[in-house]
């Protein structure tokens, strides 16, 4: 095609043999927990509570629309996974999609900001949750944040399997957190109306059962944030064009599975105006349901789902800084891999220099919300990209394909969701969406013509 710009012809050489080679390790079962981590992250702790006060009862039913619109794009994602399995995934197929490194540049920095932001966050919390469960002061939270940041950057040096593995371990541990809030509390199903939903002027803004119902979609959509991780680690699969679909789709069944029965569980033991005023509605629960479980208990579960959601992140961002780097996206020097570990070490050191003064002035929680509507968007690119990619003649074909029309949905989907967050929401997140938008078209700006000389 004599219209294809010849970035996307240099790019697809650096898929050859020169290529640096990182350690492929990863099989279904550990693709699956390791998606199964990423969802299962200590949002969910507090999110229950809010998706309450919107839906009453039917917090159930929110999630499972929320599943069915999140699944639109994680089956796009297993589609592009199981036909361009490499790091830095999404970058790569959006440049090569819409035939624009502009797009594939925003697209990468605004996944990592993403995964930046989720680190630093989960760095804050788990060292809150440490301090407490320590005993010690408010002052030791910086230096704890920091501390656990190194350890969590060690690891990721390591290698892939320790990360893996470690990962396998906290997840098996925060599912366990939930399964348990549901064994204590499934005695009390069957006692309330399932499909109660809070009165006009009390909740929401309508009566109407279904749009209460999308509306807390809306909120626990979110939930479902993490299954995008699994394509930037598809160059340490085994057999990616299967692996991938195989552990996205079964990662997102058993997280929609555990998040309807602690629905179910937690309004079933508690009224849902008690759950959503609640600081820690689960603890609430285990509190009302389990008064003979130690507080500690729970303190130490949640300490290993935050630790899991950073450890999923700082991963996903070090694979995608590696992913561009070979696409001539960022600094070649970032897709260097270590002799020994066979990990992107230089990209893995950077981001710690990154994420630590995140880390250090905690006040992100606005940059994280501003992400998310950079993530959705992402989303809807990366769906149009699929109808894009899987008419164009000389694409590879995947194991895993799917009808067309449920990348058009999803990208509709996330698309709406965008709209329906800008509208509803307050200015501040959208308006910093907006700034680290232009700071990412400054710095492609600055970066591009360099890369260009270079390449020349």
């Amino acid at each position: 095609m004599t219209n294809t710009p010849i970035l996307t012809d240099v790019v697809d050489d650096l898929s050859g043999a020169g290529r640096p080679a990182l350690h492929r390790t990863i099989g279904p079962f550990q693709m699956t927990l390791y998606g199964l981590g990423s969802m299962l992250g200590s949002g969910i702790y507090g999110l229950i509570g809010q998706a309450a006060g919107q839906v009453g009862n039917a917090v159930w039913l929110a999630f499972l629309v929320a599943l069915v619109a999140a699944l639109l794009t994680a089956l796009t994602y297993a589609s592009l996974g199981s036909r361009y399995p490499r790091a830095g995934g999404a970058a790569y197929i959006a440049e090569r999609a819409y035939r624009s490194p502009l797009v594939g540049f925003v697209v990468g920095l605004a996944v990592a900001c993403s995964a930046l932001t989720s680190v630093a966050t989960q760095s804050r919390v788990f060292a809150a949750n440490l301090a407490t469960f320590t005993g010690s002061g408010e002052g030791t939270v910086t230096l704890l944040a920091l501390g656990f940041l190194l350890l969590l950057m060690g690891l990721v040096l390591r290698g892939i399997r320790e990360s893996m593995w470690v990962n396998v371990l906290c997840t098996c541990i925060e599912a366990g957190g939930l399964l348990l809030v549901v064994a204590v509390g499934i005695s009390y199903w069957g006692s309330v109306d399932l499909l109660e939903t809070p009165p006009p002027g009390e909740g929401g803004a309508s009566d109407v059962m279904i749009l209460l119902v999308l509306q807390g979609a809306v909120l626990t959509f979110f939930a479902f944030l993490g299954f995008e991780d699994s394509l930037n680690v598809a160059e340490e699969c085994r057999d990616p064009q299967s692996t991938i679909p195989i552990g996205l789709i079964a990662a997102m069944a058993i997280a929609a599975l555990i998040y309807m029965a602690v629905a179910i569980t937690a309004v079933s033991v508690m009224p849902w105006r008690e759950l959503a005023a609640a600081p820690g509605p689960l603890t609430a629960v285990m509190n009302k349901a389990a008064p003979w479980l130690p507080p500690i208990v729970y303190t130490a579960i949640t300490l290993f789902a935050v630790a899991n959601t950073a450890l999923v992140n700082y991963v996903t961002a070090s694979r995608l800084a590696y992913g561009m780097a070979h696409q001539r996206l960022l600094p070649a020097w970032l897709g260097r891999v270590h002799a020994t570990r066979r990990t992107p070490h230089l990209a893995i050191l950077a981001l710690f220099a990154v994420v630590a003064p995140l880390a250090v002035i905690g006040t992100i929680g606005q940059l994280a919300a501003a992400t998310v509507l950079l993530l959705l968007t992402v989303f809807a690119l990366l769906n149009g990209a699929l109808v894009i990619l899987r008419d164009r003649e000389g694409e590879p074909r995947g194991r895993f394909e799917i009808p067309l029309i449920l990348p058009i949905l999803g990208s509709l989907v996330c698309a709406g969701l965008v709209i329906i967050r800008v509208a509803t929401g307050d200015w501040r997140a959208p308006a910093i969406a907006g700034a680290l938008l232009a700071g990412i078209f400054v710095l492609y700006a600055l970066y591009r013509p360099k890369a260009e000389r270079h390449a020349a």
